[in-house]
């Protein structure tokens, strides 16, 4: 049977690679099935196998080394469309680091089939056993042989509620398997044994891959094949946007700057920089000034820094980034390291800092002022920005005032102290 999935030559794989074997019972599986080139969406990962890509005319996806089920997963979800077939290409490396993906997506039964290549050892790094790994396997870290059983997939994708799982030895005609998984409505695996002809014939000189199953206890059979209800995505049409399309700040102010000012403000998780600089940036739109704004904060979010860097301008933004900002705002210690090195290479602007923080040398015009000591810790980043707008009057305050009394922040806050400079 001549190709339609797969383009024609030789694949990329190491010569006697079982990889190959793979691809191609694939080819003729999807053939069998009568299904369409642009049906079919190829999921795979780091690895080996993962090369693939580039020889299969159909869509094709390549992600993060064990995250190709995952990534399937969504795929699958998220076009809801029986027609379509998602086929995940991993190795039994990825498929140890992404084990909970396959395990969950039987479970919820996805509508997918995953093609475990399991050559029992990572191909791609040096040949380290895997998971997947059987006993007395001799692997390039395991010269001696493994010592102990890898974990059965197959029987945990069925015992996850899989509605088709198949595990073969692949170096003979498998596709009618690899048909009947493709056939089976929700989620499908079948696991291909296989030996790496770089580093498992190398490591285990005359070994009968039968022999290695047998001795493991890994069955080469059809573990499900059952009619089940495959995931269903509940598609949700009264939702609420998260985006407001219809949301507008009219123009009732007006900014006499006439280039672009780039400001950093840096403080503390807890002192509301992100919010303080959306309430910023919604007033200088107001202010008929154009406005980016980019937040950075670590993973723990409620502690550590948070900064924003924000750039308004009576000109089209046209690149987001600010390197040298003409305006630092430091409100604590977190917010000053964060930013030392910006500050320390700074050969311009101003730099507004609270009195509790001891500034780096500097080129910059530095203004100390009692931010921590006038208001509430919560409120610190909206009172140093107020103190900014009040000082350069790059837009009215006033624009910031209607701004923050039409926010929800609002009854939570003391506009009076928050207007105090003296």
């Amino acid at each position: 049977m001549s190709r339609k999935f797969l383009e024609d030559g030789e694949l990329p794989y190491c010569k006697g690679c079982g990889h190959s074997l793979v691809a191609n019972n694939i080819d003729i599986a999807l053939q069998k099935n009568n299904y369409s080139i642009l049906d079919i969406i190829i999921v795979t990962d780091i690895g080996c196998h993962g090369i693939i890509d580039k020889s299969f005319k159909t869509h094709t996806i390549h992600g993060l080394h064990g995250r190709s089920v995952a990534l399937a997963s969504g795929i699958s979800a998220g076009t809801s469309n029986p027609k379509k077939k998602v086929i995940v290409l991993v190795g039994d490396g990825g498929a140890t680091i992404g084990m909970q993906h396959i395990i969950d997506a039987a479970h919820n039964n996805f509508n997918i089939t995953v093609i475990v290549h399991n050559n029992m050892l990572y191909g791609m790094t040096g040949g380290q056993p895997s998971e997947f790994t059987p006993y007395g396997f001799k692997t390039t870290t395991t010269p001696e042989g493994t010592n102990r059983n890898g974990y059965d997939l197959c029987k945990l994708a069925a015992i996850a509620g899989a509605s088709f799982v198949s595990r073969v030895i692949g170096n003979v005609d498998f596709s009618d398997v690899l048909s009947k998984a493709f056939a089976a409505k929700g989620f499908s695996l079948v696991e291909v044994m296989e030996i790496c002809p770089s580093y498992g014939v190398k490591a285990n000189p005359g070994m009968k891959l039968k022999n290695i199953l047998d001795a493991a206890g890994l069955e080469v059979k059809t573990f499900v094949n059952k009619e089940t209800r495959s995931f269903e995505t509940n598609i949700r049409t009264n939702v609420k946007r998260l985006l407001n399309d219809n949301e507008n700040i009219p123009v009732k102010y007006k900014s006499n700057i006439d280039k672009p000012v780039n400001i950093l403000i840096s403080g503390s998780a807890g002192e509301g920089v992100q919010s303080a600089a959306e309430i910023f940036a919604k007033a200088a739109v107001s202010s008929g000034l154009n406005v980016s704004k980019k937040g950075n904060y670590p993973v723990t979010v409620g502690v550590g820094f948070s900064s924003s860097d924000i750039i308004i301008s009576p000109e089209e933004i046209l690149f987001t980034g600010t390197k040298d900002p003409d305006i630092i705002i430091i409100t604590s210690k977190e917010g000053l390291d964060y930013s030392s090195a910006i500050i320390k290479n700074s050969d311009k602007g101003i730099i507004f800092y609270d009195s509790s923080v001891s500034m780096p040398e500097t080129k910059a015009t530095l203004i100390k002022y009692d931010f921590r000591k006038r208001v509430p810790a919560k409120n610190v980043s909206l009172y140093a920005l107020l103190y900014y707008v009040d000082y350069s009057k790059v837009f009215p305050l006033d624009a910031v005032i209607e701004t923050l009394k039409n926010d929800k922040l609002s009854s939570k806050l003391e506009l009076n102290k928050l207007l105090d400079f003296s």
